[in-house]
Parts: structure tokens; sequence; C-alpha cells
């Protein structure tokens, strides 16, 4: 993988279109815009940034040491945020009151659910098809992820309608002009760095990563050198699904609402940020999470009616880059599998 040193609401969560000062309502107010509404919007394209890389990461891991796209992922996402908020409310009726602990309960538990729930997924599903054609893999993974969708809308008490999530957060904010900097933001973004850095410092210094880097550069050779081929791959995918369950309480937190689809949009803008950065990149991926978020943050600015184009115009200007560089920005050798 190209960034891992070579080793041998609705139903859709958006574009968080709050934002607090005046918003230019003509195109050609864009160059007069206050320098304090631009930071909001910075901010925002950031925060949801933040979001798309953590998915769209887990889809490089995917395809790094096993050459699959897993199409369920945005569904782990969401099964990871419900299960979040059912931890939530069984604190709450133990009578537990600290947001704190609260918080740091429900991400150990969706992190680790879905961690068991990834390893499952390719012990059981993933792994058993690797020689099969790799079309299979990627219908079994979009039923799997319809199934786990459904589930949560079905047996999730009142699964089908929007659920609010918790603000556990601090909601201390500080008003610099039109820009209001909202601490619970500012903690998310710090949260999600460390998350991505220690996904860094994993991959490149320590045993783990340089197994998972082998297997990702060369399987049969990673197995030659002794690497437990079937652990790596359990154990990246056990990662990869934890950093959605971690996107997915992340999410809550941001809109202070979750429903049963916003797996199904979360992972389709994960996918193509994996797919325009370099599908197989590590940093690729990163990359493509913050450009997809800018371009949605742009598109909210400069076209008119925002909330109803923003998305055509992010997925238009997707398409051409991948017309452009099919292999995407940071370039990555394609596997023969997908």
């Amino acid at each position: 993988m190209a960034g891992l040193v070579p080793a041998v609401h609705v139903l859709t969560a958006g574009v968080k279109t709050w934002m607090p000062g005046p918003m230019p309502a003509r195109r050609g107010e864009v160059s007069n815009m206050d320098a304090g509404v631009f930071a909001q919007y910075v901010m925002n394209g950031l925060m949801l940034g933040m979001m798309y890389a953590l998915v769209a990461v887990g889809f490089t891991l995917f395809f790094g040491v096993l050459d699959v796209i897993k199409f369920s992922h945005g569904d782990v996402l969401t099964v990871g945020a419900f299960t979040a908020l059912a931890a939530y409310a069984g604190l709450r009726a133990l009578g537990i009151n600290s947001s704190w602990f609260e918080l740091v309960v429900m991400l150990v538990l969706a992190v680790f659910a879905m961690a068991f729930l990834g390893m499952a997924i390719a012990r059981y599903l993933v792994m058993p098809l690797r020689s099969a054609p790799a079309l299979n893999t990627l219908l079994i993974t979009l039923m799997l992820g319809t199934v786990l969708r459904e589930c949560v809308r079905l047996f999730y008490p009142q699964g089908a309608n929007p659920k609010p999530f918790p603000a556990l957060l601090p909601r201390a904010s500080l008003d610099l002009g039109e820009f209001n900097l909202r601490l619970d933001n500012v903690l998310m973004l710090f949260a999600g760095g460390l998350v991505i850095v220690g996904l860094q410092y994993v991959l490149n210094r320590t045993k783990l990563g340089l197994a998972i880097r082998a297997v990702a550069q060369d399987e049969e050779t990673a197995r030659t050198m002794g690497i437990n081929f079937t652990a790596i791959v359990l154990i990246t995918f056990a990662i990869g699904s934890g950093l959605a369950a971690f996107a997915g309480v992340m999410n809550g937190l941001y809109y202070n609402e979750i429903n049963f689809g916003i797996g199904l949009y979360l992972g389709v803008i994960g996918f193509s940020a994996a797919i325009i950065g370099g599908l197989g990149s590590i940093y690729g991926a990163i990359l493509g999470g913050f450009l997809f978020a800018g371009l949605q943050i742009v598109g909210t600015v400069l076209l008119p009616f925002a909330s109803a184009y923003k998305d055509v115009f992010s997925f238009a200007v997707v398409i051409a880059i991948m017309a452009w560089r099919p292999t995407g920005l940071i370039r990555e050798k394609i596997s023969e599998r997908v």
C-alpha cells in the first residue's frame, strides 16, 4: 500500500448546513465574504473531512491486505453508532450520569464490538471467497450491508425513526466575529487526529504494522517469513471496523442525531474518497476524505440552493478526477482481484 513503507441525516447525513453568521446570498458575494464566515466553512469542512477520512482509511486497509472492497463498511458504522447509543441508554438506566464516563464507555463498546464484527465478517464471509470471482465478494458484502441496516431499522426500538444522540462534549464556544469556535468540534478534531496519528504509528513503528505492510506488499513472501496471514487479516479488519465505529460516534456527536441510513451515505463517500485519493494508500484515503469535504463546502458556497446541489457538484468533480487520474491522486498499483 502506498503510504505504508514497503516491508520485503433524514436518511442521509450530508454537509452540516447550519453556520452562524450571514451566508452569501449570491455567487458574486463570495469575494466579499467575511473572514469569520470563511473560517466557519473551513471548520465545517475539517469536521466532515475527518469523518470521511476515517471511513476511507478502513476501505484502504481492507483492500491493502486482501484486495477486496467491503461494501458493508458503511453499515458497520451505523451499527457502531447505534451500539454507542444503546450503551448510553443502558448507563442512564443504571443511574450513571457522568458525561465523560458515558462517552468513554460508549466509544469503547462501539469500537470493540465493531472490531469483533469486522473480524467475523472477514473470517466467515470474505476469506472463504478468496478463490471465488471478485464479484462474489462485492455482492455478499453489499447484501450484508443491507442486512445490517435493516436489522437496525427493524430490531432497534423505533429504529426506523431518527434518534437524538446525546451531546456529551462541553458546549462552550468562543465567538470571533462571525466565527463561532465550538469546544466540542475542537475536541472531536483533536481526537480524530490522534486516531489517525496513532494508526500511522502502529503501521510504521510496530511489529504488527510491519506484518500488515508485509502482507499488503506480498502475501506469499509474508507467509514464507512466518507471518500468520489469517491473524493479520483479522486484525486489519478489526482496525478498519473500529475506525468506522469511531466515525459513527463522531457523526452522532456532531449532528446530535443518527438514523439507520447514515452508513449508506457515509460509506459511498468514504469509498469515493479512497478511490480519488488512491485505493491502497493510507495517505491517499486521508487526502480524499478532506478533498471530498472541501468539494461539498465549495459547492455550498458557490452554488445556488446549495443544500440541494452540493452533493451533485461534489460527485461530478469526483467523476472528473477519476476520469483524469483513474489510479487516484496518489498512484497505487491496481490489484488483479478487484
